[in-house]
């Protein structure tokens, strides 16, 4: 195993009793102070894996290491101070009254002062950019606002390794890019290790480095965006598509004769291609 791996999965197979299998010899690798993304169509596996990783699945085949420790071997206080996991629909999550309350509940079960859990609660809220709003009712909060109080509960728990389940599910445009700026922040300046379970292949190219793409409960490609965004016929057999302006350019270049020298993922690399047919 990488001695950076903070995450290690390998030859991993689930099957729910009864169901059909879910995962089929998985391996992936989250390195220290990652962002990587988990990309797949709906029933492609992903919230299993990540239940698999967070050691919520206990009955499956194959290796699941957490900093070198099979994570069957370890207690749930040992594998909670480390990892957390964020559900796709955030009213699973979250139960208290009051906000405060929610983001409390981590740090008093794992044994914390009054004064550390009012500190530890203060600075996640402030981290997801929900700062006073400690005594507002949970249900009262927005669909993206219920999300940061999700994210705020593990943060008070000074957890090191977020997995992420949809976590722009159901958000506006705005509302998805202030979640993947929040995140990235995370990422880079707290040096949280970050796996992201999504099928929104617009936003893959825009955050994350490296990425797994997940089909029918197999890891078929892994590799920066640039290796494992290929054709669209490719990626509709996976039930996936290219980023939108990936899709355009593509067609340009091979239905048009556009002499494209690659096909761009983003709008500022199509700018750059553009610009330098123009000229």
């Amino acid at each position: 195993m990488d001695d950076l791996a903070r995450l290690s999965v390998k030859r991993v197979s689930f099957k729910y009793p009864g169901g059909p299998q879910s995962l089929s010899d998985v391996d992936l690798q989250i390195r220290r102070g990652e962002f990587i993304g988990i990309l797949g169509a709906n029933g492609s596996g992903k919230t299993t894996l990540l239940k698999v990783m967070d050691g919520l699945l206990k009955d499956r085949e194959g290796s699941v290491r957490l900093d070198g420790k099979e994570i069957r071997e370890l207690s749930p206080k040992e594998i909670y101070r480390k990892v957390g996991l964020i559900f796709q629909n955030s009213d699973e999550q979250l139960f208290a009254p009051t906000v405060f309350e929610d983001v409390a509940f981590g740090p008093i079960n794992m044994g914390f002062t009054g004064d550390e859990v009012a500190l530890r609660v203060a600075q996640a809220l402030r981290e997801v950019e929900m700062e006073g709003y400690g005594k507002r009712s949970i249900h009262h909060l927005s669909f993206g606002e219920k999300k940061r109080i999700c994210l705020a509960g593990l943060l008070a728990m000074g957890q090191e390794i977020l997995l992420l389940d949809e976590p722009t599910d159901g958000l506006d445009p705005m509302g998805e890019y202030r979640m993947m700026n929040l995140l990235m922040r995370l990422n880079k300046d707290r040096g949280i290790t970050i796996a992201m379970a999504t099928h929104r292949v617009d936003l893959v190219p825009l955050f994350l480095d490296r990425l797994y793409i997940l089909s029918r409960g197999k890891i078929v490609r892994e590799g920066t965006p640039e290796d494992v965004f290929t054709t669209p016929d490719e990626m509709e057999e996976m039930r996936l598509r290219l980023p939108q302006i990936a899709e355009l350019i593509y067609r340009l270049k091979h239905d048009d004769s556009l002499p494209f020298d690659k096909i761009p993922l983003t709008i500022g690399e199509a700018r750059e291609e553009i610009i330098r047919l123009v000229k």
